[in-house]
């Protein structure tokens, strides 16, 4: 007995080595040799927003949405500064938690963070990644422990194999957004729903566990107000399993509306909604057109909300949900049998009651989903599928394990017992496994300069120096107009707004900029315009700005000539001739239109 208590304990620490060996190696591999920078617009503005909280500026931010500014400056009956804009987009716990390590290390100091000259990915990036990666591998923990308790340890350990090898889980670790926050958030709350559970299958009162997952749950929503979908299905079963009737759901509501009271209030008087900004994400799921063409516009009036169609809408939104469920649930194959588990009779009762709760959760996130919309984008900011792939891999593996064991030939031959564990985990890491070695040659080669950047369309560089680059071309007292306003607010440190559709919107914001003595520099052009998509859509999405847009790729066709067509455009020429000077950053593909001569990187300015 003590020899075979030896050999399993052995067994146990190889494996568990093997697999803390395996985290480090593709935790600082992606921080260090794979890493290429931010690539979502939405973490960027959230890190800058980071960097202002961390500068002692509140809540504030430097990306201007002209929609954004058209409510703040209804709300309040006057013009409203460019400097120290108030953010009503972003829920609140991220930026927060980032600001501290921002202020922490000393980024609040731009000058301490400045980029070198040989550098090409921004040093602050990998420390926002660092953060999300270590949200990522706490949430692996709470997860295994999860589910350790609902089956058995061999499960819990196949299901944190998964997530260590699954590749989407990576891409948001290292893209910046807060999924990996909201990951761990929300395994932390079904923990505690799933001690719930069995205190009620035991006949116990339940309340202690439950509220506790109500404050994990409020936090989520804090992280990303979507979630708060998910909370819903979380009130509606406690109200129903957990006694007293409906007392427990109606504290976790309470919970979550004090805690929303702050935001609300600040939203209010902000933009004269309780909901600020954020709410108009709903134009991705109901609207007429996108998320970025309402953000852009500086007349919400002149874009109404219109719900034509509604339940078409709806539908083809749930129906995209549904038809892309593996790639949702971050591509392991196993998780959507979940679904198929919930007609398994599990003899635990606690395993039974525990999926309601899960496919309440999760029917009431993608009915939430179906309102404000999601795309088939790998990072979409709206991507809650994601918080529920571990626990439902667990379900769909404990199912499939099940069936396994009961064929004659494995339960014959105890070497198969395990096989099925093999080949799962081997097809979902197939996408990660094949494709690093590519990645890994490729930062190799340039792991001096810091990684490869995600060009087209970031270059951090060509906006982060001074010598030869937007932030030293242009003040904290100047405004810059971008098709990637994130990006300059970010790496440049400039206030930037949101290149506006129509000339209208471009004259009026650019008036305002100059009487409140803060004008208008110049204006990037980048790939986040050109290359969007066909022409048709850029013009669609560009209008008067399509030839602007177009300017850089039009210049280099007929190079060394050269053929302008901004100043082409009958909408924009009066535009083109107050910013006439044209500074090429990366070739022609990011060209910043100046309203002065520039020294560029190699001594030459463009006119």
């Amino acid at each position: 007995m003590r020899l075979i208590s030896s050999q399993f304990d052995t067994g146990i620490i190889v494996r568990r080595s093997l697999f803390l060996l395996i985290l480090l190696i593709l935790t600082l591999g992606n921080l260090f040799v794979l890493f290429r920078g931010l690539n979502s617009p939405q973490a960027m503005d959230q890190a800058q927003i980071s960097r202002e909280i961390a500068r002692g500026n509140g809540f504030t931010t430097k990306m201007i949405r002209p929609v954004a500014y058209y409510q703040a400056q209804k709300a309040r009956n006057r013009t409203v500064s460019l400097t120290g804009f108030q953010d009503t987009y972003h829920s609140p716990l991220n930026p927060l938690l980032n600001a501290a390590v921002l202020k922490l290390i000393g980024a609040d100091d731009s000058n301490a963070w400045q980029m070198n000259e040989s550098e090409m990915v921004f040093p602050l990036d990998r420390v926002i990644a660092t953060v999300s990666t270590l949200f990522f591998l706490m949430a692996i923990g709470v997860n295994y422990l999860l589910i350790s308790r609902i089956f058995d340890a061999k499960i819990a350990g196949v299901c944190a194999i998964l997530m260590l090898f699954c590749e989407t889980f990576w891409n948001f670790s290292l893209s910046g957004l807060p999924q990996m926050l909201m990951l761990l958030l929300f395994s932390c709350g079904i923990y505690f729903v799933y001690r719930a559970v069995e205190a009620a299958t035991e006949g116990r009162i339940a309340m202690t566990p439950a509220i506790i997952a109500g404050v994990f749950f409020t936090l989520l929503a804090l992280t990303h107000w979507m979630t708060v979908w998910i909370a819903l299905g979380y009130i509606i079963f406690a109200a129903v399993a957990f006694r007293p009737r409906g007392i427990v759901g109606i504290s976790i509501l309470a919970l979550i509306m004090v805690a929303g009271i702050g935001p609300v209030l600040r939203n209010q008087s902000i933009t004269d909604s309780p909901f600020g900004t954020a709410f108009l994400t709903l134009y991705n799921g109901l609207g007429n057109g996108t998320e970025a063409a309402v953000m852009r516009t500086t007349d919400l009036e002149a874009e109404p909300l219109v719900l034509d169609g509604l339940i078409s809408k709806i539908m083809r939104t749930t129906l995209l949900q549904a038809t892309d469920i593996i790639p949702l649930l971050g591509g392991i194959v196993i998780a959507p049998l979940f679904f198929i588990a919930l007609l398994h009779p599990f003899k635990r009762a606690s395993i039974a009651s525990f999926r309601w709760a899960i496919l309440l959760m999760w029917g009431s996130a993608a009915f939430g989903l179906a309102f404000f919309g999601i795309s088939k984008d790998e990072l979409d900011p709206n991507q809650l599928h994601i918080l529920f792939a571990p626990i439902m891999t667990a379900y769909g593996l404990a199912f499939i394990s099940i069936l396994w064991s009961r064929l004659e030939f494995v339960a014959s031959t105890p070497i198969l017992q395990n096989v099925h564990h093999f080949v799962i985990v081997g097809i979902c890491a197939l996408p990660l496994v094949l494709a690093l070695p590519m990645k890994v040659r490729v930062g190799m080669q340039l792991r001096d300069r810091g990684g490869v950047p995600h060009w087209p369309p970031y270059y951090a560089p060509a906006m982060n120096s001074k010598k030869a680059g937007l932030k030293g071309w242009t003040t904290e007292k100047q405004v810059v107009f971008s098709d990637q306003p994130w990006a300059v607010a970010w790496y440049a440190d400039r206030v930037s707004v949101w290149l506006p559709p129509t000339h209208e919107g471009f004259e009026k914001i650019e008036t305002i900029a100059t009487d409140l003595q803060t004008p208008v520099a110049g204006i990037l052009i980048s790939p986040s315009s050109h290359g969007s998509g066909p022409l048709s859509e850029v013009a669609a999405q560009y209008k008067d700005f399509t030839y602007l847009v177009l300017d850089g790729r039009s210049f280099f066709t007929n190079y060394p000539s050269g053929v302008s067509l901004f100043d082409r455009e009958p909408k924009t020429q009066a535009i083109a001739k107050r910013y006439p000077y044209r500074q090429p950053l990366v070739g022609m593909d990011m060209v910043y239109y100046s309203d002065r001569p520039i020294r560029g990187a190699n001594g030459d300015t463009e006119k």
